[in-house]
């Protein structure tokens, strides 16, 4: 049932979006149409999906304090958690590295339609965002901590996906010009953000 709990919380409560607004230059940049939307989506749940486990891991068995114990006790005061910025983003760039040579190697049309975006993930504020909100929640456990990162990422998914297809749809609309492309982009944002509040009043 906790799982559950926390897997809904970060698609719906807690998304990264429309209540933290973490990684909103991706989201806005790349939400031009539903097929680069949905790819640059998908790219974000599986780097959340290996680095919040991943980080996790290191958090707790190499950073925070006391967690060296595992090799001796007398490292039972040592405390690295302030290398915890450092650490995580290193992990983040390696494994957005990976994704970047996949997406060239498998998928060539969608690597040249996220073009620069693409290894921007490695500074998402979303990515970062997901391994310091892990750290600070303190998961009681790794199989917590990766639903997590799977309900952040559907969340993020989600989000960049459904503001794609309305902006697909505008496009045939009559927005007046001083609103068109971001200006109107905002607006929907903010009311989407402000629709997925009504989830706050739900007890999961």
């Amino acid at each position: 049932m906790e799982y559950i709990n926390i897997l809904l919380k970060g698609i719906f409560i807690e998304n990264m979006i429309f209540a933290y607004f973490l990684g909103m230059c991706s989201y806005l940049a790349v939400s031009k149409t539903v097929k680069t939307a949905n790819g640059l989506g998908l790219a974000v749940i599986f780097v959340l999906l290996i680095t919040i486990p991943l980080n996790y891991l290191l958090e707790n068995y190499v950073l925070k304090e006391g967690a060296l114990t595992w090799i001796s006790e007398d490292y039972a005061s040592m405390d690295l958690s302030f290398l915890s910025f450092i650490m995580f983003i290193a992990v983040i760039a390696s494994i957005v590295q990976l994704v970047e040579m996949i997406v060239e190697r498998f998928a060539p049309a969608l690597y040249g339609a996220l073009g620069i975006f693409l290894p921007l993930i490695a500074v998402n504020c979303s990515i970062l965002g997901g391994a310091l909100f892990m750290q600070q929640r303190q998961y009681d456990g790794i199989g917590e901590a990766t639903t997590f990162a799977v309900g952040s990422g559907i969340g993020w998914w989600l989000a960049i996906v459904a503001i794609a297809a309305i902006r697909e749809k505008i496009r045939y609309s009559h927005v007046p010009a001083p609103l068109r492309g971001l200006g109107i982009t905002f607006i929907i944002t903010g009311l989407m953000g402000i629709a997925f509040m009504s989830f706050m009043g739900i007890d999961f």
